[in-house]
């Protein structure tokens, strides 16, 4: 793989260069354009997923179970992919149980979370023999009655939320009032009515927070959950099967960010894995989503125009904020940055052109490069916007105005 060089965000070393193209796989990008037939398309790479999952196992120790969180990217052939690599999946819908399930992966090894599952997402889940990240006394009620009609016993766990969150968190899951989970002073009544209903306790779910950069403040909230997590496993008169600790690890996404470092998450991970071990027998879940598969994938669209107004170059290409709602800045972002973008059939040309890239929808919001330092383009070029293997077409309003969805593939 060669690093993909840009002014102002980091680099990025999840492809190769072959005859000025941005190639995966091996196939120079308008090689793939061709083979898939159309644009726009979203291409992710297979060795780029192989490869940072090794990294993680490198980095962590070896008694830690490492879980792929659905959400971040559904695609069928990804997850079958990451179920071969990872030790469990963690799924957020029905219809993501459905797809984690044909992959062939044993059932003990999915879990569900969602703070809105319906009742008949639920039976499903007791039907399907994974584990219920419960996030209300309700949803316990909804899985224990699921469970007597099936003639089951549900396999429950309990997402916490926690009363800290994640410090320097792009996104935060946890900590002060949340729709998600069951606050920490409310757990110890809902283990009382799971042991009371004859049930073992599967597992403990504790997210604080996603899209973190800081070393300092992951090992901070890492220590702080397995604190947690014991006190609650006190309690037990078994212990659970797994801890989940969430994931929260960040990705570079725009200028001026770094790759977040794994030396002192892992020094600080083989402590914890060993402390929960040795005092409560319980091994360590870490479920990672955005980290495992984000920089991995691309998004390729086509200029299908090129203009100039008032001295400022737009490129109007065929894909747009209908795809990748997050590139455009409209997916969490207070101000909006660039995300790493280039023109991939381009990579061989030095030169430098300052412009804008827009997508064919009738608002100002469809923006996908704004004013970036680009090799200049043409009618035909294909735009190429990075890190986007991660909370792309599933995590956009691909309806909107009734254009083509993208494709998607694994390359």
């Amino acid at each position: 793989m060669t690093d993909v060089l840009f002014d102002k965000h980091a680099p990025i070393g999840a492809f190769d260069i072959a005859g000025g193209e941005l190639a995966l796989g091996g196939v120079p990008l308008s090689r793939l354009a061709a083979r898939v037939g159309r644009t726009p398309f979203y291409a992710y790479s297979r060795s780029a997923i192989q490869a940072r999952v090794a990294s993680l196992r490198k980095a962590l120790p070896p008694g830690l179970q490492l879980h792929y969180a659905m959400k971040a990217n559904p695609m069928p052939a990804v997850v079958q992919l990451l179920a071969g690599l990872t030790d469990g999946l963690d799924v957020a819908s029905a219809r993501e149980m459905k797809v984690a399930l044909d992959t062939g992966v044993s059932p003990e090894h999915v879990s569900f979370a969602g703070p809105g599952k319906g009742q008949a997402e639920i039976a499903q889940a007791v039907a399907a023999g994974i584990a219920l990240n419960l996030e209300s006394a309700l949803q316990l009620d909804q899985a224990l009655a699921a469970g007597d009609a099936l003639g089951i016993a549900p396999r429950l766990a309990i997402r916490v939320n926690p009363s800290f969150e994640l410090k320097s968190s792009g996104m935060k899951m946890g900590g002060g009032p949340k729709a998600f989970g069951v606050d920490e002073e409310q757990v110890p009544a809902m283990l009382d009515r799971i042991e009371s209903a004859g049930l073992p306790l599967t597992g403990l779910h504790i997210y604080s927070g996603s899209q973190n950069l800081n070393a300092e403040a992951v090992v901070d909230a890492q220590t702080k959950t397995v604190d947690l997590a014991l006190r609650l496993t006190e309690r037990l008169r078994t212990a659970p099967r797994w801890v989940n600790i969430g994931g929260g690890f960040g990705v570079p996404y725009f200028p001026g960010e770094q790759p977040l470092d794994l030396g002192p998450i892992g020094a600080n991970l083989h402590g914890l894995v060993e402390r929960a071990r040795a005092t409560a027998g319980v091994p360590l879940v870490m479920e990672l989503g955005r980290y495992m598969v984000a920089e991995a994938g691309v998004y390729v669209c086509r200029v299908i125009d090129r203009k100039v107004s008032q001295g400022q170059v737009f490129l109007v290409s065929d894909g747009g904020l209908h795809h990748h709602l997050a590139a455009s800045g409209n997916f969490g972002q207070v101000l909006r940055k660039n995300y790493p973008v280039t023109i991939g059939n381009r990579l061989g040309d030095d030169r430098r052109e300052v412009q804008t890239v827009v997508g064919p929808l009738c608002t100002p919001l469809d923006l996908l490069a704004d004013r970036m330092s680009l090799p200049p383009a043409e009618v035909g070029d294909l735009v190429v916007v990075f890190m986007s293997g991660a909370y792309g077409p599933t995590a956009s309003p691909t309806a909107f105005l009734s254009h083509p969805e993208p494709v998607e593939v694994l390359v």
